[in-house]
């Protein structure tokens, strides 16, 4: 294990609906890193984060956040999650949602306006959640997981529907955060953005493929960006089966 290890996950096995969704993962998450986990829909990223945040349930292994068992009462103010979907209520304005979720927390009082600036939402205190774009509500759910002072962001497809402008200002932020101790994990399918995290995870079928700098694994797998890296070992990992079968024959 490592020293400055945020997450550690060892042998874990989740089952949904009987299909075994995520077989046998172990992997650590440094403390103060910004770490991609990327693969394509459906390969468990947003199983895995559910287990991370102590919401799915886990058939064996342990996932361990902050030197506690996924899901305890510490980390519930020490850990910010931000599912696919918009986490906020429709008929509540941006602030009072917002205020609503630093009551829960406990945050400081400035901290609304803070995490509103941080999301690039200033201009939009007062407008209702659900009269948003799908990208503005996406910023309203990362606000109120920025809300406080979380030392772990478990953020999930984060940039989905936003433009390439403001796509850069969060990562700019995420980079920001990580500089000030925080830890963050980030699910995306999209691999150009691998080049803005520090390690990256990358899933298929509920397997890790590689965990390594994208440097490792760009000069591993002999290629120019993630992309093509992870079809490369995508090739090898299908590749597998037919090696082992001629052993064995």
């Amino acid at each position: 294990m490592m020293n400055n290890a945020a997450i550690v996950v060892a042998g874990l096995r989740v089952v949904r609906s009987k299909r075994t969704v995520i077989p046998d993962l172990s992997f650590e998450v440094p403390t103060g890193s910004v770490t991609g986990l990327l693969g394509p829909s459906g390969c468990g990223k947003s199983t895995l984060m559910r287990a991370l945040v102590g919401v799915q349930v886990v058939v064996a292994g342990t996932v361990t956040v902050l030197g506690y068992p996924a899901g305890s009462k510490p980390l519930r103010s020490r850990v910010g999650y931000v599912t696919q979907a918009p986490s906020v209520y429709a008929d509540l304005t941006v602030a009072e949602n917002l205020r609503y979720f630093a009551a829960v927390l406990d945050a400081p009082s400035g901290d609304v306006e803070r995490v509103i600036t941080q999301v690039g939402l200033d201009g939009y205190d007062d407008h209702l959640t659900g009269a948003l774009s799908g990208g503005q509500s996406a910023r309203v759910s990362l606000a109120a997981a920025l809300l406080g002072t979380p030392e772990l962001l478990v953020l999930d497809e984060p940039t989905v529907g936003l433009d390439p402008v403001l796509r850069r200002d969060l990562w700019d932020l995420f980079a920001e955060l990580a500089r000030g101790g925080v830890t963050l994990l980030v699910s995306s399918h999209v691999m150009d953005e691998a080049s803005r995290c520090e390690r990256l995870l990358l899933m298929r079928d509920g397997r890790l493929l590689a965990d390594e700098t994208p440097a490792e694994l760009l000069a591993r797998t002999g290629t120019a960006d993630v992309e093509a890296a992870f079809l490369a070992l995508v090739e090898q990992d299908r590749a597998q089966p037919a090696v082992e079968q001629e052993v064995r024959s």
